[in-house]
């Protein structure tokens, strides 16, 4: 029997400035199921999380949360600015049965040590600390909005296996798509205000998102009616850019063969200069380029992009991604080496601090930059209006002032200005900021269709696999290395994701002007405060999966089970392996920390 749900959302309304934003919505979440919930940006998917958490009210519709559930929700921009520090912060987020360690756990987990001043954070600092604070408590229902925002790519792989441990039911929003292949269970769709659930995780919503838009297309055409609303064109030529985007994926796929198979220098391997090639078939030529600022960037790295590579560079925050960069398209001058540019490039750059716009400036305007009604992508001719319904905005909307457009339009402009510019190199830094899916499928898109060079810095490992031919990974001291293919095949290859980099604690550098300690002192190896805490709470843990795995074998007991019940067999001979598994990872983890314990002390 499906136990309640712990939260439920029925009929919900809401009408923002006269028009209707949520429409009969509707939201089930139960014990330990993980949802995600998609739509487009503007469709009111932060509002309807909102709803959910209780920060704003309805203007119809009833929210229930059983008694005594308790809810942590994480918005997209937290405040702290009450609280003297983030372990203060973090603790606050605590109740009365919660567990004290957790607050420095996670903080530690996430590279903060609890002393900063909230003030002083930067926007992926105080990302993390609200994680923190919503996580500690491990409460029954977690509402995520956006919570790989300013994350790294080590972060937000923990941030996975760290919502996996837990028991709370979820709620999550992004737009990072391996992160909700990875977790979802059911996923909700928002359309035009209301709600569709699928009780599947978010790898199956394309599929089923298509049967529903196709299903609906063909209704409207039996009943004659004329699809010209931006809304419909928009949803209904869905389906058609994912089956284009399947072709071009099988494209990429051999692109990233012909790489493996080419004979080139990668990594910190030395060159020699390829005279012969033809003029403009070399983009960029690093020989031997090192550069250091209080630490290492690059430390005689060599590389080699040729015309039509897509080159993605991925590292920890930190990692020098954006000097690198700049390096290699002659923005900074390397302390060692060269970087030989090709001949003809035109580049175009995208960073992550988004160029402004002109809030007075019209769409049209800002894409032709005022001269005529035509752009250039790639050397081919398009008009303004062919090109903006490419980026999902409506002819209408070309006499629109960029002031009035939401966050989400905004974004899609820069990325479409940029991408309108004459160019042979295209370089984006964090293109896939803040962008929603239809967004993201867009500029895949147009990134696979580009005839040029690609050269990008992104955390998306989706985003990577569907894009980049090659990728340059940060190996930590300034070192590089280059694999073929995208972020799943670097992993394949190098045998782990990305490591966050190592950064010494506050603490540490100002026990650095203290005098030394005695030589045996400063080597002495004690067990951390994780290791600890495993030490003494492992041995509960064990005794508590022993009495699940009993009462499963009581319930196995029954002969006639299998014959009378298959399903209920079956889900207990699952939960048997599960549990046997768990309880074989916490001995071997205790016996391995009981081992250190006595070898330090002893």
């Amino acid at each position: 029997m499906a136990l309640p749900p712990l939260l439920t959302l029925q009929d919900i309304a809401l009408t923002f400035g006269g028009t209707p934003l949520i429409e009969g919505a509707e939201l089930s979440v139960s014990p330990g199921e993980r949802a995600c919930l998609v739509g487009r940006n503007g469709s009111g998917k932060s509002t309807l999380l909102k709803i959910a958490a209780g920060q704003i009210e309805a203007d119809r519709g009833k929210r229930f949360v059983q008694p005594g559930a308790t809810v942590r929700y994480l918005a997209q921009e937290p405040d702290l600015s009450a609280f003297p520090s983030t372990l203060a912060y973090v603790e606050a987020g605590l109740g009365p049965g919660d567990e004290p360690y957790r607050a420095r756990y996670l903080l530690e987990q996430l590279g903060l040590t609890g002393e900063e001043k909230p003030s002083d954070l930067s926007g992926g600092e105080a990302r993390r600390a609200a994680l923190a604070h919503v996580l500690a408590p491990e409460p029954d229902i977690l509402l995520l909005d956006e919570p790989t925002n300013h994350l790294d790519l080590p972060v937000i792989e923990w941030l996975e296996g760290e919502l996996k441990s837990l028991r709370s039911a979820m709620v999550l929003i992004s737009h990072d798509r391996r992160f909700l292949e990875s977790l979802s269970q059911a996923t909700v769709w928002l359309d035009r205000g209301r709600t569709r659930r699928m009780d599947r995780g978010f790898a199956h919503f394309e599929e089923w998102r298509d049967k529903v838009l196709e299903q609906e297309e063909a209704e409207h055409h039996k009943l004659g009616r004329k699809l010209v609303a931006e809304a419909d064109w928009l949803r209904y030529g869905v389906t058609a850019r994912r089956k284009r985007n399947v072709r071009r994926l099988g494209n990429l796929h051999a692109m990233r063969q012909q790489y493996r198979d080419r004979n080139r220098a990668v990594g910190t391997v030395n060159m020699s200069l390829a005279e012969a090639e033809q003029s403009g078939t070399l983009v960029v030529e690093a020989e031997g380029i090192s550069k250091a600022y209080d630490r290492p960037i690059a430390t005689n790295l060599s590389l080699r992009v040729l015309r039509g590579d897509r080159l993605g560079i991925i590292g920890p925050n930190g990692a020098g991604k954006t000097t690198l960069i700049n390096m290699l398209t002659g923005v900074q001058e390397p302390d060692e080496g060269r970087v030989r540019l090709g001949s003809n490039l035109q580049m175009v750059t995208l960073d992550q601090r988004r160029a402004s716009l002109d809030p007075d400036a019209t769409v049209a305007e800002t894409l032709t930059g005022g001269r005529g009604d035509t752009v250039t992508i790639g050397g081919q001719t398009k008009h303004v209006i062919g090109y903006m319904k490419d980026f999902l905005f409506s002819p209408e909307q070309a006499r629109t002032p960029v002031g009035v457009l939401s966050g989400g339009e905004r974004n899609r402009l820069m990325l479409a200005r940029a991408l309108a510019q004459p160019s042979n190199l295209l370089v984006l830094d964090e293109p896939t900021n803040d962008l929603d899916l239809e967004t993201l499928d867009l500029l895949e898109e147009m990134i696979q269709d580009y005839s040029g060079t690609v050269i990008l810095v992104s955390h998306d490992r989706d985003f990577l696999d569907r894009t980049v031919s090659s990728v340059l990974v940060s190996e930590g001291e300034g070192r590089w290395l280059e694999y073929a293919g995208g972020y799943t095949d670097m992993v394949a290859q190098r045998g782990r994701g990305v490591q966050a980099r190592v950064v010494e604690k506050e603490v540490k550098a100002k026990s650095a002007d203290k005098p030394a300690a005695a030589p045996q002192a400063q080597n002495k190896r004690k067990l951390s405060f994780n290791e600890q805490h495993d030490l003494k709470t492992l041995p509960k843990r064990m005794s508590e999966i022993e009495a699940k795995i009993a009462k499963v074998q009581e319930i196995l007991a029954d002969p006639e089970l299998y014959s009378r019940d298959p399903a209920r067999f079956q889900k207990a001979m699952d939960a048997l392996t599960q549990l046997q598994t768990e309880l074989h990872a916490a001995e071997e983890r205790w016996l391995e920390l009981e081992m250190l314990r006595e070898e330090l002390e002893g």
